[in-house]
């Protein structure tokens, strides 16, 4: 089986490398590493003359938007497929792979199966940065998502719970599900698209044990107010192909804040036009 990881990068080029030394210290190595980067002509300069080798990718915004991040995975895919890549493995930018996460990936891979690994948010790093002896250590897997054991996989999983952050397809299941939806742009709602379709086209949530990744630290806001017009955007977007709205709580979050009014008569989310965020750039 050839086995090609993918991976987007806008900046963190620390977390980047970091990622690729996890891969290169994994009991199986990557046939492929393809990294997509998006308005980042420094990222391969990273990634030069170190394992595994990596295959760059260059995606540009259009129009101004936030992230391509469904047509950088599609991009991804399609250079995976290309080389002919038997297994697609997505890791996002912060995510160092455990030293099996390839082996049981490749081990339990079947047509109409969406393979998700558990994920470990890392606290910052100590002095002199991560240690990847020491990554399993320093936090537990998410405790708001299935953690079985090593060895077993846990079928029939909620589709509502899938993640981007670690997760791993054959060509025939990426295909059955078409890929990402390239009409979201900017922060949230892509991969829950993603995650539908695959629930609606018959494809499995399998938890795989034994396939950790250890998300790196980096500062978060919450609520996201710097994505929230990407929210409203991606949420209408989603509401338009689904008939509901995801990413709900981030919603009720902005509401209590006053920064958006919800219309109960069509369901929808606005935009408080006279909602003074406190932020700049709510659109990047």
């Amino acid at each position: 089986m050839r086995v090609a990881v993918i991976t987007l990068v806008a900046g963190r080029h620390g977390h980047l490398a970091l990622q690729q030394r996890g891969l290169a210290h994994g009991t199986r190595l990557p046939d492929h590493y393809v990294v997509v980067a998006m308005d980042d002509p420094d990222a391969a300069e990273v990634l030069r003359s170190r394992s595994p080798t990596a295959d760059t990718v260059v995606v540009a915004r259009t129009g101004g938007g936030g992230l391509p991040l469904a047509a950088a995975r599609n991009a991804g895919a399609r250079r995976a497929l290309e080389a002919g890549a038997d297994l697609l493995v997505f890791l996002d930018v912060d995510c160092v792979p455990g030293p099996d996460l390839l082996a049981r990936y490749a081990d339990v891979a079947e047509d109409g199966a969406l393979l998700c690994g558990t994920v470990a948010y890392l606290p910052p790093p100590p002095a002199g940065g991560y240690r990847l002896d020491e990554l399993p250590r320093l936090a537990p897997p998410h405790p708001g998502r299935p953690t079985p054991p090593e060895d077993e996989v846990l079928t029939g999983g909620d589709h509502r719970l899938f993640w981007s952050l670690s997760f791993a397809v054959t060509p025939a299941t990426w295909r059955r599900i078409g890929g990402f939806c390239e009409d979201y742009t900017g922060y949230g709602g892509e991969d829950t698209d993603f995650a539908r379709n695959a629930a609606a086209r018959g494809v499995d949530l399998w938890w795989v044990g034994g396939a950790p990744a250890h998300h790196q630290y980096h500062p978060v806001s919450r609520p996201p107010i710097e994505h929230l017009d990407d929210i409203l955007r991606n949420g209408a977007l989603f509401h338009d192909r689904w008939g509901e709205w995801p990413m709900e709580g981030w919603l009720r979050d902005f509401a209590r804040l006053g920064l958006v009014s919800h219309d109960a008569r069509t369901g929808s989310w606005h935009r408080r036009k006279t909602a003074d965020t406190g932020h700049s750039g709510l659109s990047g």
